[in-house]
């Protein structure tokens, strides 16, 4: 997960460190609530965000029924109590898969993808365009197999996405838990998004395949 502007000028360093205690707490309270021990999870340090390794035998579907709504729960509270300066937005990606660990933490191709995914411009965008606090992206897999399973979650809500960062092309399903997408999304347009870099910042590019 990442927090959306954590970087912006107008959040000096108090600001960062008040935001950063208010994610971990939001964290640590949402995975707690939803039946996943946050202490028997395996966590990195981002700086503007958090990268969070749940056990294996944690149940998947947890993480699209229960999950998402409890962080965006936790994140209402937190904003309500808050300054502007000290809100929080996140963005959330979410995979399973294989990785292995060693004395400086873990890597593996499940790591990279949901971090790619994390990064996906089509994923800013849909949090920037929500008056919500959260928006969500599972790989292709993760909505085939867990997403589709379950009986609570909505596939409905979730939209299907093309993306294409940093060499990495695939399709993802993004939803917005507290602000859901209306209608089927299924049988809808993809919209693919590449990102490119320029002298003057990042430039983004959308098209729509009908």
């Amino acid at each position: 997960m990442d927090v959306q502007g954590f970087g912006d000028r107008w959040r000096a360093t108090p600001q960062q460190l008040a935001v950063r205690k208010g994610m971990y707490r939001a964290l640590e309270n949402a995975f707690n609530a939803t039946g996943i021990s946050w202490a028997e999870c395996h966590r990195e340090d981002r700086g503007d965000g958090l990268m969070v390794m749940a056990p294996s035998r944690a149940p998947k579907s947890l993480f699209v029924e229960l999950f998402p709504h409890a962080v965006a729960a936790e994140l209402r509270a937190h904003n309500a109590t808050r300054p502007v300066e000290q809100q929080i937005r996140l963005r959330l990606a979410l995979h399973a898969g294989e990785v292995v660990f060693d004395a400086h933490g873990v890597a593996g191709a499940a790591v990279d993808l949901t971090f790619r995914l994390l990064d996906a411009p089509v994923l800013k965008q849909a949090l920037a365009e929500s008056p919500g606090v959260l928006a969500m992206v599972t790989s292709g897999w993760f909505f085939e197999e867990v997403v589709r399973n379950s009986p609570v979650a909505d596939p409905a809500a979730y939209s299907r996405v093309r993306v294409a960062v940093k060499g990495t092309t695939t399709i993802a399903w993004i939803s917005r838990p507290d602000r859901p997408y209306p209608g089927d999304h299924e049988s809808g347009a993809t919209v693919t998004m590449t990102a490119t870099s320029s002298d003057s910042g990042r430039v983004y590019q959308a098209a729509r395949d009908q």
